[in-house]
C-alpha cells in the first residue's frame, strides 16, 4: 500500500459522504428506488450480523469464544452413545482387530471428506442446513428440511436414553447396588427368590421389570412408566436449558460434557487392566478373523458406523460450522475430529473387553466350581471311575485348564454317555463370543460387571454419569441441527422456538416411557434415520459436485481456506463417495428387506426375549417414519419446479445474507453459472481489508460485484469508485 494511501483514502471517504449529502438534500419523495438503497460508511466489524429486513434491530450472529469450543462441540456431537456400545460389538462380531482395516479404509473414502463437504457449506454460507442448500439450489432446499425433520425423530428417542441413564445414575448412591442381588419375594409361609429374576440374571431383571417394567409386546401399552417419564422429563429440562442460548449456552457446557467421558474411559481402562481376566478380553477382542473381513456385510457395517459416527446429514455438523470465521481452517478440523471419533472408539472398546473379560472370568471360575462339584459327585456314584482322572488334579482348587483337561478325557472316554451327564466345557472365550451391544451392553453387561468391582457404587455413579454427557453432547448437535437453519430461514426467536421445540418433543416423547416404550426405542432407530440419512447425504453430495459444481466448490475453498485442497477430495466427492453411498443405500434396503421386521419382546414367564414382528399399524408405522423424513425434499422441488412460490416476494431464493445486512438479490442461485463467489474469481475480488468500508446496494441494479462467502463476508457491494486503484483500499 503507498504510504499516502490513507490521506487518499480519508480525501475520498470526505468527497463521497459529501456528495451523498448533496444527493440526499435533492432527493425526490417520489423515488421510491432510490429511497430503498443503502449507503453503510463505518468501521469493519469482526463479527456478522443478520438483519431482519426492514428492522433497525440488529441481531448479531453467534460466534464460538474459542477454537477449542468449536472442536469440542463437534467431538461431543460426534462421539456418543454409539462409539461405547456399537462399535466394541461390531469389532467383536467382524473379526476383531480386522474390522479396522475396513473401518479406517472406508473413514477415508466416505467419512473424512463428506464431513470436510458439510463443514465447508456451512462455514462458507454461514446458515443452517435449510439455508445452505436452498442457497446452493432452491430446487434442492428440501434437503434441509429432511435433515430438520430426522434430527426431530432421533432426538425423540435419543432423550430418553438419556432419560435411562439418568435413572441408573440416581439409582447408583447406594450399597450394595439394587441390581446386585435377586430381590426375595415373602408370602405367609415362606421367603424365595424372585421367579423372574432367577431364571434370567439379578441385572437382567431389574432392567426389564424394575427400571423399564416391560409390557409384553408392542401392541400392550401397559401405562405410562412414572419413573422414566420424570427422568425423561428431566432429560428435557437440562437439553432445554443448555441450548436456550444457542452456543452462547452450550458452548460452556462443552468442556465438561465433552472432555468427562475421557476422564471416565481412561479410569475405566486403568482399573479394568488390574482386574483379573481383563488382558484376556482384550486379547480376545483384538485377534484378528481375517477370513471375516472379506465377507460383503463387515464391509456394510463398517460404512454404516462411519457414517453414523460422525454425525453426517443431520444438520449438526452444519450448524456447529457456520458459527465459524470464514477463514478458518476446517479441513484441519475435519481431520482432527474424524481422528478423534475413531481414537474415541478404540478406547471406548479396550476398556468394554477388559471389563467384560473380567466379567467372563468370573462366571468361567463359577462354572469351573460348579461342573467339578458335578464330577465328584459322578466319581462317588461309580458313573465315573477315579483312573480317568490325571492324579495331579485337585478338585478343591482346580483351575480352568485343569478343568478343561479332565473335560476332554471324560468326553473321549464316555462318548456315548456323556451328553446324560450334564458337564459344560467352561472356557473364557465362549463366554466372550456372546455379543452383546447397546442397552443389553450398557444397562445389563456392563452394569453386571460392575458389581464385582470394589467400591461399585462410585464406578456406576462414573459410568453412567459418563453415558449422560456421551448423550448431551449428541443432543445438543442434534437440537442445534433443528433450531439453527429454522431461525436462520424464518427469523424465530431462538430461546421461544428452543422451548417449544423440547416441550412438544416432550410430550410426543411420552409414547417410549410407557410399559411398551422400549419397543417404540428400537422402531424409531431402526426406521426413523437410516436409510432417509443416506438419501439426505447422496443428494448433499450431488448438490455440491453436480448442481454447484465441483470446481466451483474448490475455487471457493481456496479462496476460504487460502490453499487449494488436495485432488484427492476432487475425486473422492465427484466419483468415490457418490458410488460408495449408492452401494451402501442398496445394500441397506436390501438387507431391510431381507430382515424380517420386528422387534425382540420380554416374556415374564420364560423370562426371556422372543422375537415378535410388527403389526399391521406397527408396519404403517415404520413407513411412514421413513417417508415423513423424506418426503420434505420431492415437495420442495415440485413447489420449485412448478414456480408455486413467487421468489421476488421475499421467498429464501431471493434473499442472501451480506456482512451487516440482509439484502434481496434478483440472481438466479440455481444456474449453472452461479458460484458463491458471484461475477468474479478469487482473483479477481478486490481485497476489502480497510478500515473504512463503502457498501451498496442498489435495487433495481442489473448487475451485482458481490464476493459472496469467503474469509471476507457474504457479499460486499463495492460504490462504484473507477478513479481508485485497488493498492488503494
Amino acid at each position: 500500500m503507498p504510504k499516502n494511501s490513507k490521506v487518499v483514502k480519508r480525501d475520498l471517504d470526505d468527497e463521497v459522504i459529501e456528495s451523498v449529502k448533496d444527493l440526499l438534500s435533492n432527493e425526490d419523495s417520489s423515488d421510491d428506488a432510490f429511497k430503498k438503497s443503502e449507503l453503510m460508511v463505518g468501521d469493519q466489524e469482526e463479527k456478522d450480523v443478520d438483519v431482519e429486513e426492514g428492522s433497525d434491530v440488529e441481531d448479531e450472529r453467534p460466534a464460538w469464544n474459542s477454537k477449542l469450543q468449536y472442536i469440542l462441540a463437534q467431538v461431543g456431537f460426534s462421539v456418543g452413545l454409539g462409539n461405547v456400545w456399537r462399535f466394541p460389538y461390531l469389532c467383536q462380531k467382524n473379526g476383531g482387530g480386522a474390522y479396522l482395516v475396513p473401518y479406517l479404509i472406508l473413514l477415508l473414502i466416505i467419512g473424512i471428506p463428506l464431513f470436510f463437504l458439510e463443514l465447508s457449506v456451512g462455514q462458507r454460507i454461514r446458515r443452517g442446513s435449510i439455508g445452505v442448500w436452498n442457497y446452493i439450489s432452491p430446487k434442492l432446499g428440501g434437503i434441509g428440511f429432511a435433515s430438520c425433520v430426522v434430527c426431530f425423530f432421533v432426538a425423540l428417542y435419543y432423550n430418553v436414553i438419556i432419560g435411562w441413564s439418568l435413572f441408573y445414575f440416581s439409582q447408583s448412591f447406594q450399597h450394595p447396588l439394587p441390581w446386585d442381588q435377586c430381590p426375595l419375594v415373602k408370602n405367609a409361609s415362606h421367603t424365595f427368590v424372585e421367579p423372574e429374576c432367577e431364571k434370567s440374571s439379578a441385572t437382567t431383571y431389574y432392567w426389564y421389570r424394575e427400571a423399564l417394567n416391560i409390557s409384553s409386546s408392542l401392541s400392550e401399552s401397559g401405562g405410562l412408566n412414572w419413573k422414566m417419564t420424570i427422568c425423561l422429563l428431566a432429560a428435557w429440562v437440562m437439553v432445554c436449558l443448555a441450548m436456550i442460548k444457542g452456543i452462547q449456552s452450550s458452548g460452556k457446557i462443552m468442556y465438561f460434557s465433552s472432555l468427562f467421558p475421557y476422564v471416565v474411559l481412561l479410569c475405566f481402562l486403568v482399573r479394568g487392566l488390574l482386574l483379573n481376566g481383563s488382558l484376556d478380553g482384550i486379547r480376545h477382542m483384538f485377534t484378528p478373523k481375517l477370513e471375516i473381513m472379506l465377507e460383503p456385510k463387515v464391509w456394510r457395517e463398517a460404512a454404516t458406523q462411519v457414517f453414523f459416527a460422525l454425525g453426517l446429514g443431520f444438520g449438526g455438523v452444519i450448524a456447529f460450522s457456520s458459527y465459524n470465521k470464514r477463514d478458518n481452517n476446517c479441513h484441519f478440523d475435519a481431520v482432527l475430529v474424524s481422528f478423534i471419533n475413531f481414537f474415541t472408539s478404540v478406547l471406548a472398546t479396550l476398556v468394554v473387553f477388559a471389563v467384560l473379560g473380567f466379567k467372563a472370568n468370573i462366571i468361567n471360575e463359577k462354572c469351573v466350581i460348579q461342573n467339578s462339584e458335578k464330577i465328584l459327585k459322578l466319581l462317588k456314584t461309580g458313573n465315573l471311575s477315579q483312573d480317568m482322572i490325571p492324579h495331579h488334579i485337585n478338585f478343591s482348587s482346580i483351575t480352568a485348564e485343569d478343568y478343561n483337561l479332565v473335560y476332554d478325557i471324560i468326553q473321549k472316554v464316555k462318548e456315548e454317555e456323556f451328553d446324560s451327564l450334564g458337564l459344560k466345557s467352561c472356557k473364557i472365550e465362549d463366554e466372550l463370543d456372546k455379543a452383546v451391544q447397546g442397552t443389553g451392553l450398557a444397562f445389563i453387561a456392563f452394569t453386571e460387571a460392575m458389581t464385582h468391582f470394589p467400591a461399585s457404587p462410585f464406578w456406576s455413579v462414573m459410568f453412567f454419569l459418563m453415558l449422560v454427557n456421551l448423550g448431551l453432547g449428541s443432543m445438543f448437535g442434534t437440537i442445534e441441527g433443528i433450531i439453527t437453519p429454522i431461525v436462520d430461514t424464518f427469523k424465530i426467536r431462538k430461546e421461544i422456538l428452543t422451548v417449544i421445540c423440547c416441550l412438544v418433543a416432550f410430550f410426543i416423547g411420552l409414547i417410549f416411557v410407557q410399559r411398551s416404550g422400549n419397543y417404540f426405542v428400537t422402531m424409531f432407530d431402526d426406521y426413523s434415520a437410516t436409510l432417509p440419512l443416506l438419501i439426505v447425504v447422496i443428494l448433499e453430495n450431488i448438490a455440491v459436485t453436480r448442481i454447484y459444481g465441483i470446481e466451483k466448490f474448490m475455487e471457493d475453498l481456496k479462496d476460504m481456506l487460502g490453499f487449494s485442497p488436495s485432488q484427492y477430495y476432487y475425486y473422492m466427492w465427484k466419483y468415490v463417495s457418490p458410488l460408495v453411498l449408492l452401494c451402501l443405500l442398496v445394500a441397506s434396503i436390501v438387507q431391510m428387506g431381507l430382515s424380517p421386521p420386528g422387534y425382540n419382546a420380554w416374556i415374564e414367564d420364560t423370562a426371556t426375549e422372543e422375537f415378535h414382528s410388527y403389526p399391521t399399524w406397527g408396519m404403517i408405522v415404520c413407513i411412514s417414519l421413513m417417508v415423513l423424513a423424506i418426503l420434505p425434499v420431492p415437495i420442495v422441488l415440485i413447489v420449485r419446479r412448478c414456480n408455486l412460490i413467487d421468489d421476488s416476494s421475499g421467498s429464501l431464493a431471493s434473499v442472501s445474507y451480506k456482512r451487516g445486512r440482509i439484502i434481496k438479490e434478483p440472481v438466479n442461485l440455481e444456474g449453472d453459472n452461479t458460484s458463491l463467489i458471484h461475477g468474479k474469481s478469487p482473483s479477481e475480488v478486490p481485497s476489502p481489508n480497510f478500515g473504512k468500508n463503502i457498501y451498496r446496494k442498489q435495487t433495481g441494479s442489473p448487475t451485482l460485484d458481490t464476493a459472496p462467502n469467503g474469509r471476507y463476508g457474504i457479499g460486499y457491494l463495492m460504490a462504484d469508485m473507477p478513479d481508485m486503484p485497488e493498492s488503494d483500499l
